[in-house]
């Protein structure tokens, strides 16, 4: 017994799942077809020019009227303003023929779309002069018709109780009329019947009768998009929103193919979906919609997505801005929740005891990585110290052989050996020679890639090349700089120059850097790092 329960539960659930997935498949090809809507509207604007193109040619004003109803069929749907001055052309070329039967159908014609674009009051005036008794069958068909949507738009611009009852009388009245003039056989008299069981209560009957008028309709015809829509009106008043849902779908795809700017299918379908809470589609639904109705210039569609809109787009946004707030507070949840499981993670996997033993040993590993920064750190004092010294001791060598230099000019100029003037200048020129070679020897020792580095803060191009270990002028006053003597005058003093020579030379470096030199003199600082070798001590 519990078997054949679950059975027939799940034979009962099989079509409404085929419903489900039949309406999701229809509402991805609708969202591609509307990213397509503008190559849908040149081909209809392609269509249109060829028939202005062929009217061209024309010169019977018979000819151009019919040719005339061809344009302005495929502007009723696409542009009302444009379908009404084909309209009135029309009109004044039945007063040229004198034909009365075309200025008719043009004036019935032109309330149509008076009604379509939202002008009731004008449209309301051409029904009201027209003496329906006095037409042909057929006018009186198109009159019918014609007021039916007239008043069936009337009634939703107007969104009042109050006139509804008026409205839906007068549509009662006018299809009674239609049935009166139809061909009961034809699927005109059994669409109207459908109609009439519609607006009774009867939707059984209704959507049997639409049903078979739709399977005979050629799909992507405005006729197959005409039909879905009544279909999906009789199960909206019936209360199927799953099958209103998919004939709208369907009406929408072929709108919108068909380049149909009086697009009333994609309105409610927006509607529908944002009670359904598929708000992001609702959005661009709607937004196709409003776009349509400003191509097509609808006041009355316009109006009614007016009360809407505002609704679903304000929805919308706080929709994003609610998923953004989402998106934070998950980010944050699961980086606190990563954080907790790597915590975790290593709490499990390492045991106390090795915890308590790696924590020895890293102490001790600590302890001596201090006692070794500490040994380095006398040793790079020492080096610097020395090299320091070492200089300090040069340069005053110098001085004193300076002394000594002016002392034996002195006496040549008194008069004295002249080879002792000669030789006591080459002497010092010498020791200087030989200070700057040892001064770049033991430098370059401490600091092997010093030029290497020093030439990569400089642009390409104005870099130094040094040759047999010997630094220019130029970069053996960096060379000092990076040892800590910043002080110009005792720089100066070491290289024997004067303070503005040495600032010209440091002008002149600063100007080949990059970025402008500004921080040169602190990236110098930086640069290299000491090597300790048993030779350099």
């Amino acid at each position: 017994m519990k078997k054949t329960l679950l059975t027939l539960l799940l034979l009962s659930a099989i079509p409404c799942l085929h419903a489900i997935h039949r309406v999701d498949s229809l509402l991805k090809v609708l969202d591609a077809t509307i990213a397509e809507r503008q190559v849908y509207a040149d081909r209809k604007e392609a269509r249109i020019n060829d028939l202005i193109l062929e009217k061209a040619k024309l010169r019977s004003l018979e000819e151009m009227y019919r040719i005339n109803q061809q344009i302005i069929g495929e502007f009723e749907s696409f542009t009302c303003d444009l379908a009404e001055e084909y309209i009135r052309e029309n009109i004044e070329i039945a007063r040229e023929l004198g034909n009365r039967e075309y200025l008719t159908e043009s004036s019935l014609r032109l309330g149509f779309v008076y009604s379509l674009s939202g002008l009731f009051v004008q449209a309301n005036g051409i029904f009201e002069a027209v003496d329906y008794d006095s037409l042909p069958t057929h006018l009186k068909l198109a009159y019918c018709w014609n007021n039916i949507r007239y008043y069936e738009n009337l009634q939703r611009y107007t969104d009042d109780p109050k006139f509804s009852d008026g409205y839906t009388a007068q549509v009662c009245w006018l299809r009674e009329a239609l049935l009166g003039l139809l061909n009961p056989a034809s699927d005109e008299y059994r669409k109207e019947m459908a109609f009439k069981y519609q607006s009774e209560g009867e939707y059984g009957q209704a959507i049997g009768i639409l049903s078979e008028i739709f399977d005979k309709q050629q799909s992507e015809t405005h006729s197959f998009a005409m039909s879905a829509m009544s279909l999906a009106k009789v199960y909206r008043l019936a209360g199927d929103r799953r099958q209103e849902n998919y004939y709208l779908l369907l009406a929408a795809i072929t709108d919108t193919k068909l380049a149909v700017k009086e697009n009333e299918a994609l309105l409610v379908l927006a509607m529908n979906l944002f009670e359904e809470g598929d708000i992001k589609r609702s959005y661009n639904y709607i937004s196709a919609a409003l776009s349509d109705a400003n191509f097509y210039n609808s006041r009355f569609r316009n109006t009614v997505i007016a009360r809407v809109q505002p609704v679903i787009e304000s929805n919308y946004l706080y929709r994003i801005e609610n998923q953004r707030r989402n998106l934070r507070l998950y980010a944050t949840l699961i980086s606190i929740f990563l954080v907790g499981l790597i915590i975790m993670s290593y709490i499990n996997f390492r045991q106390i005891k090795i915890v308590t033993k790696a924590r020895r040993h890293l102490r001790a590993m600590n302890d001596k990585l201090v006692a070794m920064n500490r040994k380095l750190d006398e040793s790079n004092l020492i080096k610097e110290k020395y090299i320091g010294y070492f200089m300090n001791q040069c340069a005053v060598y110098i001085n004193k052989l300076d002394t000594y230099r002016k002392e034996v000019n002195h006496k040549i100029k008194n008069g004295q050996v002249d080879r002792i003037y000669k030789s006591s200048a080459i002497e010092l020129e010498k020791e200087v020679e030989e200070l700057y070679a040892n001064f770049d020897e033991a430098f370059l020792k401490l600091y092997p890639d010093f030029v290497d580095q020093f030439n990569s803060l400089l642009k390409p191009g104005e870099r130094y090349t040094i040759d047999k270990q010997r630094l220019n002028p130029e970069v053996r006053i960096y060379a000092l700089i990076r040892l800590g003597i910043t002080d110009v005058s005792q720089i100066a003093v070491f290289l024997r120059y004067s303070v503005q020579t040495i600032y010209n030379y440091k002008s002149k470096v600063k100007a080949k850097a990059l970025g402008g030199g500004g921080s040169l003199e602190d990236e110098v600082k930086k640069l290299g790092s000491l090597t300790f070798t048993p030779e350099s001590e």
